[in-house]
């Protein structure tokens, strides 16, 4: 009898133990996510201010080639840090178990391709960035959601890739059903160990080999293009050696 009593006090501490330890989790991150998503939307109006007060001075223009250069990196640094809010804005709401919200409309995907391959070539002059279509690139999807997630592929390409070969975004619309796009570099792999958690939240793939000044990344980018290409009912995936490159690719359904 004293054996069994021992057994059941043991088993209700444990019990007890394990409850508190998930409450105790959950307090925190629901903490953690309220903390985020406060600071990412208190953030965005000064940060507004700041961006559409460098867009005036530039327009407004400068004879100080200075002054100029110190309006362009103010406006570029407003829009990094504008797109880290966006992703922890994101993160928070799937964190609370809330899906990316997406408005679909029909869209030429190989045309969005090619004006985010332009963004991309504006501000890396010595990088090289193609666009081929192959069939049909009509697609119901959300482009500014979309584009995010172009944006986000095509930016790692172009910082992880070897600068001497050039990007190649190849859009093939020969499904009846589907879209595949492939975001496609040469230069360092993704190690095959990292390829398996590379769309999870705070992940980052590679090494770059930036200063950490210069380096914005917060291993949010890939997790919310997962999140996008998936409100979209679409996959994302990723295949990487040093031999053939790094390709990731999105196949999204035409409606």
């Amino acid at each position: 009898t004293d054996i069994e009593d021992l057994t059941r006090f043991n088993e209700a501490i444990d019990q007890a133990v394990t409850e508190s330890v998930a409450h105790y989790t959950k307090t925190i991150n629901d903490s953690r996510n309220l903390f985020l998503g406060v600071l990412g939307h208190d953030l965005r109006n000064p940060l507004g201010a700041v961006s559409m007060g460098a867009q005036w001075m530039e327009r407004s223009g400068t004879t100080d080639a200075k002054q100029a250069r110190v309006v362009s990196e103010i406006k570029l640094a407003a829009g990094r840090a504008t797109r880290i809010l966006n992703d922890l804005l994101d993160l928070t709401r799937s964190s609370f178990g809330t899906q990316i919200p997406v408005t679909k409309t029909e869209n030429d995907v190989a045309a969005l391709c090619q004006e985010i391959a332009d963004e991309f070539r504006a501000v890396n002059a010595d990088r090289k960035l193609q666009v081929a279509t192959k069939g049909d690139p009509l697609v119901s999807c959300d482009r500014a959601r979309l584009g995010q997630v172009l944006s986000n592929l095509m930016g790692n390409a172009v910082h992880y890739g070897d600068v001497a070969t050039p990007i190649t975004v190849t859009v093939a619309g020969n499904d009846p059903d589907a879209v595949t796009i492939n975001v496609h570099n040469l230069g360092s792999s993704i190690p095959r160990d990292a390829q398996k958690s590379i769309f999870e939240s705070w992940t980052r793939g590679q090494d770059g080999g930036s200063p950490p000044e210069h380096n914005t990344h917060l291993g949010l980018g890939l997790y919310i293009a997962k999140l996008i290409v998936e409100a979209h009912g679409g996959e994302i995936s990723v295949q990487s050696d040093q031999q053939t490159g790094t390709c990731f690719s999105i196949r999204l359904p035409r409606k």
